[in-house]
């Protein structure tokens, strides 16, 4: 898959729209959350457009692997021994921009196991 021109981060991708960059690979790229639920939130995406995770794994199981090492990577280049790793699949399971991402979270308790 390509670009595609009303995605959010296909725009950030090429630099139409400017974010804070954590990370960049061939394949990724790793910007900090606009609106972080933790100390550290950051997302990677594929520089290629795919609409949510079961995509990427269904078209193209390397690049999504290629996701998920990037993000453990971030983890690490930002100093996370502990973090969550989140990604959402469909409007109902909160997935609010169309173009798969990883949440890279960490720097706070995430309160497991609840209660």
């Amino acid at each position: 898959m390509t670009e595609n021109a009303d995605c959010l981060f296909c725009r950030i991708v090429a630099g139409e729209i400017p974010a804070d960059i954590v990370r960049a690979s061939n394949d990724t790229l790793a910007f900090r959350d606009v609106a972080p639920q933790a100390p550290t939130h950051v997302l990677v995406v594929p520089r290629e457009h795919h609409r949510d995770i079961a995509v990427l794994a269904a078209s193209d199981p390397e690049l999504a692997g290629r996701v998920m090492a990037d993000a453990v990577a971030v983890a690490a280049d930002l100093g996370l021994a502990d973090f969550r790793l989140v990604l959402n699949t469909g409007a109902s399971a909160g997935q609010s921009v169309f173009h798969v991402h990883a949440h890279v979270m960490g720097g706070r308790d995430f309160g497991w196991p609840p209660g």
